[in-house]
């Protein structure tokens, strides 16, 4: 973690004492293998009532949040920022090095010989750092759509992905996370239509879940609410069936986002073959480490 000043700042003593609970936030879930985005830490603040569900009061967080990180009263490492990263080269100091590496990263398809293949979709970049880690853990590729994803993405992940499955006599399984809103809502009704379109010519079978946000979760984690946007073209619709009371999927704790996905994921692994295939993997890890060695020995 890392905490730098780089400007002078004179905190009120509210501000002092918000910085200090959100910090305590922010190290538990950073204890637990989180690191939370802005939006989800100023939902933790709202389901503590800490502060109001307001944009007045989201945007005041995301300022404190930006003149604490400046003036070293707050870890510029323990809060994510997706939006923006810088794409560079791989760099090795040695032969040995590239190949220990590749020995870590070794990785093998999962997924082969299963009868099912599951893929996740999330509505929000934001998030796809809390769902990154379990997906990951399970060799499942996480899809970052970005409210409606463009024709061209969803394309492309159909006839490769998808496709390559199908073609296997695999079963696909997509679990989509989106906000309860009427635009969120929409979004699974929209993928599944267009998933199909797109995989109609390679038959078998797909399915699509929508996994998150739903009534029952939000009856039973209780997430603060906000007020549907009036001027989503679907706001009629969405109002008719739940009110004018929307939902974001930030808002949920990553424990439970995480739990949730996992327990998806998992009721379509054979175990027996799972556990084949990382012993298979491990063996090969190992080897490649022994390669590595080698160099290292000629070259020193």
């Amino acid at each position: 973690m890392s905490r730098q000043q780089y400007i002078d700042k004179n905190f009120s003593g509210e501000s002092l004492a918000l910085i200090e609970r959100m910090n305590a936030i922010v190290m538990d879930y950073v204890q637990q293998g989180y690191r939370l985005t802005v939006r989800q830490l100023y939902y933790q603040l709202v389901a503590r009532a800490v502060v109001p569900n307001t944009e007045k009061s989201y945007k005041r967080i995301t300022g404190i949040v930006n003149d604490a990180k400046l003036a070293g009263i707050m870890d510029w490492d323990a809060i994510e920022d997706r939006t923006r990263e810088f794409i560079r080269r791989s760099r090795w100091d040695s032969a040995g090095e590239i190949v220990r590496s590749a020995a870590r990263s070794f990785h093998m398809d999962m997924w082969a010989g299963q009868d099912c293949r599951v893929f996740v979709i999330v509505e929000k970049e934001a998030l796809a750092g809390v769902l990154e880690r379990v997906c990951n853990s399970y060799d499942v590729p996480l899809l970052a759509a970005r409210g409606y994803p463009s024709g061209t993405v969803l394309r492309e992940f159909c006839v490769g992905d998808v496709a390559s499955a199908l073609q296997a006599d695999q079963t696909v399984h997509i679990l989509h996370c989106g906000d309860h809103d009427p635009s969120g809502i929409d979004m699974t009704r929209d993928l599944e239509e267009r998933i199909h379109l797109f995989t109609s010519e390679f038959g078998g079978a797909v399915q699509l879940s929508r996994i998150a946000l739903t009534m029952a979760q939000i009856e039973e984690q209780q997430p603060p609410p906000n007020p549907a946007k009036t001027t989503d073209a679907r706001f009629a619709g969405y109002q008719a069936e739940y009110g004018d009371e929307s939902w974001e999927l930030d808002a949920l704790k990553p424990q439970y986002l995480d739990k949730l996905v996992r327990a998806h994921i998992r009721r379509h692994i054979d175990d027996d073959l799972w556990t084949e295939r990382k012993d298979e993997i491990e063996e090969l890890r190992v080897k490649l480490d022994k390669v590595a060695d080698k160099f290292d020995k000629d070259n020193r």
